[in-house]
């Protein structure tokens, strides 16, 4: 069994001064903590700031081995169902932020997807894919590799956005646990 891959680096979906509202212990004996996910594998973290220092909504911080100027530790990893009300709310916005950003990895999922099981494909995973568009895709790339979203959208004319359909599969990925297959996330 190979050993997990840290994050490196995580995008910030709450910032809690005062420690989780639902920490049972009163609150002068709660730590601030800060909820984020992280940028390669969307694991989602608790994290505990440094004392004195200003942390942003969707503000970039590194979490890696080496000196970290805004968090003091990783607290622990989380499940989407201890996110708070306004982490769920901006969680979805930080993934397609996320998605566009990285788009070079997931068209190269499109290139690179191959079959799981003898009657399952990688891209029957993305919501909307079935069988024929699955031969669609697997023959238009075929032909010549995907390059960019617009490049599938063009060329796959029943996926006007394929960004849209990976966001869907990473958001489903994170919020239920009973999913069997993780393609972009871990468990």
């Amino acid at each position: 069994m190979k050993a997990e891959k840290k994050e490196v680096n995580a995008v910030v979906l709450d910032v809690l001064l005062k420690g989780h509202p639902d920490d049972p212990r009163p609150p002068f004996k709660r730590e601030p903590l800060v909820q984020a996910m992280g940028l390669e594998q969307f694991k989602l973290l608790e994290l505990v700031p440094k004392p004195d220092v200003t942390i942003e909504l969707y503000e970039k911080v590194y979490i890696g081995d080496a000196e970290r100027q805004k968090i003091e530790r990783v607290k622990r990893r989380i499940g989407y169902e201890e996110l708070t009300q306004t982490a769920k709310g901006e969680l979805p916005f930080i993934v397609e932020k996320v998605v566009k950003e990285r788009e070079a990895d997931f068209v190269n999922f499109f290139n690179t997807a191959v079959p799981i099981t003898a009657k399952m494909h990688m891209l029957h995973l993305l919501p909307g894919i079935g069988k024929k568009l699955m031969w669609e895709i697997l023959d238009a790339r075929g032909r010549k590799p995907f390059e960019s979203f617009a490049d599938i959208a063009h060329r796959i004319k029943s996926i006007p956005h394929p960004e849209k359909m990976i966001i869907a599969r990473i958001m489903e990925e994170l919020q239920n646990k009973d999913v069997k297959y993780h393609v972009f996330t871990t468990r």
